[in-house]
């Protein structure tokens, strides 16, 4: 399993099998991919990601993928024989199914002792919800994510982004198999490992500041409650002249006397967080940030360290100045959806690519090159073929 990649990074020469395709997994070996291995994927020959847009997780940007069917005992021969020659190997099936298929991790350690094995789940692989069918929006209301957030009238409102998979999944499997290879690197006598990742835990980490606070002290923190969900004045969202919104987060006394300074209205820093006077104060920014457009306000504040900044739509963060100076979006080249941009490798560390990065066709699977790596002659891999084992 070879690195498809051109330029290194500083996890050239580890190899990732991802048998995750989707959702955690995924996004955990996305990262470790921007950062430099050499990622293969297991998909099912029947088709790849049928159900997904064909930009979805970055298009598999520099992912080899095997058409293998793991239901056939050649199949399961073959993947048994690519996860000996990796040293990550992360899953994203429910809790059992990997071993039913025969590639959990004791059919893989027994074959491969110092593999970093991950199982990275919603729920996690034990639990009372541990077999449970979910998706990014249950992990967000368990957690207590949902509910602390700001309501839309007398309900929770969905999130923007996939949270829980991004976050709390993909960061935290990406960071517990970065934290076992560094200790496999430091021992050379250790054997691999096996991570269980939920992204409900993940998520219990984002949501550090309520979870602690409800154990400190008893309370159940929720939409108003405190500082950052929306109780102050100083830390809120204001619409402007022409419809843009604005984001104030002057937490600090000395943001909030900027920002009631530059607005001309610095008689209201004194009532920051006066909780009788609250209304007093919302109420007056919000009637200034009307008498402006969104930008005017940026230009007039940003720069004075009153904690402002726009809320930008999708299309605007995408070709927002800052983001682009940071070199975070890259060219992609496809055979059948030609030339689109793409989100770059936002991870630091990472070698952003040199030219336009060519993503494999819907139809295309490297199955044949990986498995021949491994000593797989031709005559074999007809006969895989022959048996439906592999595409």
């Amino acid at each position: 399993m070879n690195a498809v990649s051109d330029s290194a990074g500083p996890l050239t020469g580890v190899r990732v099998l991802d048998l995750g395709t989707v959702g955690p997994g995924a996004r955990a070996c996305r990262i470790l991919g921007d950062l430099g291995a050499s990622v293969t994927r297991v998909v099912a020959p029947a088709g790849i990601g049928t159900a997904l847009p064909f930009y979805a997780y970055s298009a598999m940007r520099g992912v080899r993928r095997c058409g293998i069917d793991l239901r056939t005992d050649q199949g399961k021969a073959a993947t048994l024989d690519l996860a000996v020659a990796a040293d990550v190997v992360v899953e994203g099936f429910r809790p059992g199914v990997a071993d039913r298929l025969g590639v959990g991790y004791h059919a893989v350690h027994a074959r491969n002792a110092r593999v970093v094995y991950c199982a990275a789940s919603g729920y996690g692989q034990h639990g009372p919800r541990a077999t449970w069918a979910g998706h990014d929006l249950n992990y967000l209301a368990v957690t207590g994510f949902l509910h602390a957030g700001e309501r839309a009238g007398d309900r929770p409102t969905l999130p923007g982004a996939t949270v829980a998979d991004a976050a709390g999944g993909g960061m935290h499997a990406a960071l517990a198999v970065l934290a076992a290879l560094f200790g496999r690197a430091n021992d050379p006598e250790q054997s691999g490992c096996y991570l269980d990742v939920a992204a409900t835990d993940g998520m219990l980490g984002l949501m550090a500041m309520p979870i602690e606070e409800q154990l400190a002290t008893g309370s159940d923190p929720g939409p108003l409650s405190g500082v950052l969900s929306g109780r102050y004045a100083c830390y809120g969202l204001y619409e402007c002249a022409d419809g843009g919104w604005l984001s104030v987060a002057a937490v600090e006394a000395k943001f909030f006397d900027n920002l009631c300074r530059e607005l001309d209205c610095p008689e209201l820093a004194a009532l920051q967080y006066d909780d009788d006077r609250q209304d007093q104060v919302r109420l007056a920014l919000t009637t200034t940030f009307a008498t402006r457009d969104r930008d005017d306000w940026v230009a007039r504040l940003a720069d004075h360290d009153t904690c402002v900044a726009p809320v930008l739509s999708v299309a605007e963060a995408t070709h927002d100045a800052h983001h682009r100076s940071r070199g975070l979006f890259a060219t992609a080249q496809h055979r059948d959806r030609g030339s689109f941009g793409q989100l770059g490798a936002v991870w630091a560390g990472s070698v952003p690519p040199s030219e336009p990065v060519v993503l494999p066709a819907d139809d295309q699977f490297d199955t044949d090159a990986v498995l021949g790596e491994l000593g797989y002659t031709a005559d074999r891999l007809r006969a895989l073929r022959a048996a439906g084992a592999i595409r």
